[in-house]
């Protein structure tokens, strides 16, 4: 619940775990913790190897906290599979059980960066303001920043346009779940991600060759031209 205050040295940005698994990492549909632990190790093709559930946890503070990893025995990681190990008491284990994941379906047409703004403007900035930097309550963000420096980097997941669809359509607007068309969801998912963000830490220096290593699919908008500009630079300030 906060991740910024009680393992501040491997967060390089505004966000908390609470962000993405919503309700303590107890919701469905939000990537909740039960629904997670049971399922590893597994081969994950993002590492192109067999991971643990403790090397995935490494991974979230790399890619959607923006900073660094914490060592495999800290009592950070350990607090936080030990949470994820009692909240999964009962769940069968290798069998992803309903609600574990993002909802996943396509969009009628192909998702539009206006659209998707009209959607933004309409659903999301009344909480995530009309900038996308999210709104503070003292030193934390009550709502997180969708872009900028303080979001999630070009390396996590939710920068892929059918992760962040899944989210948003099975969670947002907030209590309103579901309450947007299939094309809203995929809409407004493109144009959050049209925006820019922390480079990925993968970064080679190259760009094109970057995308072509670690961002080869249509669903991510990383090293791609949107509206006469190419995205995937990084957002620093």
């Amino acid at each position: 619940m906060h991740t910024r205050e009680k393992a501040g040295a491997y967060v390089g940005n505004g966000l908390s775990c609470k962000n993405c698994h919503l309700d303590r990492g107890r919701q469905p549909n939000a990537m909740p913790l039960w629904g997670g632990y049971g399922l590893y190790p597994q081969y994950r093709e993002k590492n192109k190897r067999i991971i643990t559930y403790i090397e995935r946890l490494q991974d979230c503070f790399l890619y959607s906290m923006n900073g660094k990893k914490p060592p495999i025995d800290s009592e950070i990681l350990t607090a936080l599979e030990a949470y994820s190990h009692w909240l999964s008491k009962g769940v069968k284990i290798d069998i992803p059980p309903e609600g574990s994941i993002f909802l996943k379906f396509t969009p009628p047409e192909q998702p539009n960066y206006q659209r998707g703004q009209t959607v933004f403007n309409a659903q999301c900035a009344i909480c995530h303001s009309q900038d996308g930097q999210g709104q503070k309550m003292g030193k934390d963000y009550l709502y997180p920043p969708l872009w900028g420096k303080n979001s999630y980097n070009w390396g996590a997941g939710m920068g892929r346009l059918d992760t962040a669809a899944g989210f948003i359509k099975g969670n947002m607007p907030l209590g309103q779940e579901n309450s947007l068309s299939d094309q809203q969801a995929w809409d407004v998912a493109f144009f959050i991600n049209a925006h820019e963000r922390p480079q990925d830490p993968r970064y080679t220096g190259n760009l094109a060759e970057t995308r072509a290593k670690y961002h080869n699919t249509p669903y991510s908008l990383y090293g791609t031209q949107v509206n006469g500009n190419l995205v995937g630079l990084g957002a620093n300030d």
